[in-house]
């Protein structure tokens, strides 16, 4: 016979650290002010902490509060982070608060990471996709303690996380049913909730916060930035992806050359025939750069990760393409995003820092640890794929009776990054950065077995039709520009290449080089985009450069 054991010792400690602050603690409530011995008395030393930061939305307050508790009480921690975006999630290392981290994107933060890194403040457990960092919460990385924002809470203490609603529904249902402990700052606490995105019964704690939470317009671009370098590429990659392979579902990474094919599909891709024809469904933020597309007919219908500053009331106004409640408003999913981005989408289009001569992407570089956020579920090849689409088929192999198709993965980048470096190199930073930082892999963000196109301003290089290594090395140097892997290719490899499809440069694709100017686009800059959006769009203030 066993012996007697006690099944619910964490559910009883977790009772007990509530208990013990049960006199700062009405119901559900906390008060503003009590927020740091809140935080003191229900975390405690070495405690795993998933505190809310996506690339978007961030719980600043209680940020701002994790980084003002006394360190001889809360220390060691190990937090878990989808996203390293403000000062204080840093400062925490710094002041021994936390010593661990395991995350998936730093950008904002990226080269102080690698310097804590270096220095050894900085503990990294592993860099993650999005998805593998939501799925190790119910698995090994189960949190003790999450800290999380809401827009608004009813006095149940039900919560209304609204437009942004992103990765909150995961990070919180991981602790309340594995007895963490779930703290919220709220905006507000109201009679009536617009809808209830997550149940009193789910939360343990609600502090007002002392300001609203921190939401960045990650996904807006002024289309007086786009250059005719990039609206050359996009319109390559319109007539040499898109229109070749049938495209009809597809997420775009943020950037001006994605945005420059946004702003192309209602005149270039009008041109071309080809309404109708392509990208009806999208998984991608509201993107303003969408609104053209949209208002010509061109968008079917959009799921997104997050919401953008300035696009609730064209998002309301638009329920027929966007996921939108009863209430008016959308809810946005960032697991269930990432999901669609594996497993439901025709192609990812996305961007980097480096490609080696081997087709590896990473933004892993020498200083700057940013991680690599979604990318890599959006731009992998998933196995357990099984349904069909006709741009997933036009990838599978002709001799192979049991071959299956793929996803498009395009790598669209200029030869040259903003900081004149070369983004094709012989060996990633990310090798030695791997050495550096401890991890068991190098950070790799998409791999070469996964990329299936690379587009430059010179040409595309359709790798999925090569038959070796040499091949796809020799078709990324025929794209590769001036850097010192385009400096190697052969002229009369090239041409081969060319006869065969494997690279295709815009004369091949009978892309003008003429033609790519900025008239082209359907929005000149931001004022243009709203008068497309009737006046719904309203743009964040530093966007705006009319009166």
């Amino acid at each position: 016979m066993s012996e007697e054991r006690d099944w619910a010792t964490h559910r009883e400690a977790k009772a007990n650290k509530l208990s013990a602050m049960s006199s700062m603690i009405d119901g559900k409530f906390a008060k503003t002010s009590d927020a740091k011995a809140i935080l003191e008395g229900l975390i405690a030393p070495g405690d795993k902490v998933v505190l809310e930061g996506d690339n978007q939305k961030q719980a600043t307050f209680l940020s701002k509060t994790l980084a003002s508790v006394d360190p001889a009480k809360v220390h060691d921690l190990h937090m878990i982070m989808s996203s390293i975006s403000r000062p204080e999630h840093l400062d925490i290392f710094e002041d021994g608060i936390a010593s661990k981290m395991d995350f998936s994107f730093a950008g904002p933060q990226s080269t102080r990471v690698s310097q804590m890194i270096a220095d050894g403040t900085l503990k990294v457990g592993d860099i993650h996709t999005y998805l593998e960092l939501y799925a190790r919460l119910y698995i090994d990385l189960i949190p003790n303690v999450v800290l999380v924002a809401a827009d608004k809470v009813d006095r149940d203490g039900n919560l209304y996380t609204g437009y942004n609603t992103e990765e909150t529904p995961v990070i919180v249902e991981s602790a309340a049913f594995h007895d963490g402990i779930v703290i919220v700052q709220a905006n507000e606490v109201v009679d009536k909730l617009p809808r209830v995105d997550i149940p009193a019964d789910w939360v343990d704690v609600i502090i007002p916060a002392d300001e609203p939470y921190q939401l960045e317009p990650l996904f807006t671009r002024d289309p007086q930035n786009i250059t005719e370098l990039q609206i050359l590429m996009a319109m390559m990659a319109i007539r040499g992806i898109y229109e070749k392979h049938n495209v009809q579902s597809v997420n775009h990474g943020v950037g001006f050359n994605t945005a420059a094919i946004e702003l192309l599909l209602p005149t270039y891709g009008e041109q071309l025939g080809l309404k109708g024809k392509i990208v009806p469904n999208w998984e991608v933020n509201p993107t303003p750069t969408l609104i053209p597309a949209i208002e010509s007919g061109w968008v079917q219908s959009i799921h997104s990760f997050g919401g953008e500053v300035g696009m609730e009331k064209y998002i309301a106004a638009r329920p027929d393409v966007f996921f939108v409640g009863k209430d008016g408003t959308m809810r946005s999913n960032r697991a269930f995003g990432q999901m669609a981005g594996q497993y439901a989408l025709d192609m990812f289009v996305g961007s980097t820092l480096q490609i080696d001569q081997y087709g590896n992407s990473s933004t892993v570089t020498n200083g700057r640890l940013s991680g690599f956020g979604g990318a890599p579920n959006m731009g992998s090849n998933p196995t357990g794929r099984r349904h069909s689409t006709p741009a997933w088929q036009s990838l599978r192999p002709d001799n192979d009776p049991l071959g299956k198709g793929q996803k498009l993965v395009v790598q669209m980048v200029e030869t040259f990054g903003s900081n004149k470096r070369p983004v094709f190199v012989d060996s990633l930073d990310a090798v030695e950065v791997r050495k550096e930082a401890k991890l068991q892999n190098v950070p790799i963000m998409i791999y070469s077995e996964d990329t299936t196109h690379i587009v430059t301003e010179e040409g595309i290089a359709y790798l999925y039709k090569t038959s070796s290594m040499a091949e796809r090395q020799a078709a990324i140097e025929a794209i590769a520009g001036v850097t010192p892997v385009g400096l190697r290719s052969d002229p009369a490899v090239v041409k081969d290449l060319r006869a065969r499809g494997i690279v295709a440069f815009p004369e091949d694709l009978g892309v003008n080089r003429n033609q790519a100017t900025r008239s082209l686009l359907a929005a000149q800059n931001m004022e243009d985009l709203v008068k497309w959006s009737k006046g719904l769009y309203n743009p964040p203030a530093k966007f705006r450069s009319w009166s």
